[in-house]
């Protein structure tokens, strides 16, 4: 069913809710709030409803989950085969500190597992993109990208709104020989560095949501790297719609 879906059609539906978004991040907009105080802009509505509205279009129909959507209780989601994972505008924080670091995610789950991902930034104007079996790419190239054979720092990435103690104690942990350098990066492009090869390692042990994972975590696996749960020193597969939508803490890393 996934080889019905041209992936193209989602990279124009990310691009277009990505201009609905720039629309708002030139204007002196409002932030409102939810109840876990995570910020919320008209931008993050307008392109939840651009997203949505593409997708209904499409010829294959799947339900849909969304940040900014209606709620879908797991009763009602528990069974389904295939569904969107959407997070129309994910980095807010970023997006309302104007840093350009904030990107649309739409992500396509087959029970548990992301099969097709787009992770779009439209301030930089930069698409990744993966399809089960077909490869990751970030604007056309393969990942991951042609990097240094032998660079001379051990590059992680960490989060640039949202640092735990507790991810800090994992990277002082990491047995390495060469410097450690962290990359400070917003949303789900910390993800896509490490499918680019752009870093080595991207521990989160800290809260994230199913939608803020779902794409980029399809590119990773096209990229041939792995994005696995931890917990108490151990790693295990990171599943989608569980009946929390709260992610379980993970890694992003090329050998877990």
């Amino acid at each position: 069913m996934i080889d019905q879906i041209d992936i193209k059609d989602i990279i124009s539906i990310a691009k277009d809710a990505g201009n609905v978004i720039m629309k708002v991040y030139h204007q002196d907009f409002k932030v409102g709030y939810k109840q876990d105080n995570s910020p919320l802009t008209l931008a993050d509505k307008n392109a939840n409803d651009v997203i949505e509205n593409g997708l209904d279009k499409l010829s294959v129909s799947f339900p849909i989950l969304s940040e900014e959507g209606k709620k879908i209780s797991f009763e009602e989601r528990k069974d389904w085969e295939y569904f969107w994972l959407i997070d129309p505008l994910d980095g807010t924080k970023e997006f309302v500190s104007k840093n350009g670091e904030f990107t649309v995610n739409i992500a396509l789950i087959c029970k548990d597992t992301p099969v097709l991902g787009v992770v779009y930034a439209p301030v930089l104007d930069t698409c990744y993109w993966a399809q089960k079996d077909k490869g990751a790419f970030k604007d056309g190239q393969k990942l991951p990208l042609k990097n240094e054979d032998h660079p001379s720092t051990y590059k992680i990435v960490v989060s640039r709104s949202h640092m735990s103690d507790k991810t800090q104690n994992f990277i002082d942990a990491i047995d390495t020989s060469k410097e450690k350098e962290l990359i400070e990066m917003g949303s789900s492009l910390k993800i896509c560095l490490v499918a680019e090869g752009r870093a080595h390692i991207y521990p989160r042990l800290g809260p994230t949501m199913e939608w803020d994972t779902g794409a980029a975590h399809s590119i990773i696996i096209e990229s041939g790297k792995n994005l696995q749960s931890y917990k108490d020193g151990k790693y295990s597969k990171h599943v989608y719609n569980k009946k929390n939508l709260l992610n379980e803490w993970f890694v992003v890393g090329e050998k877990l």
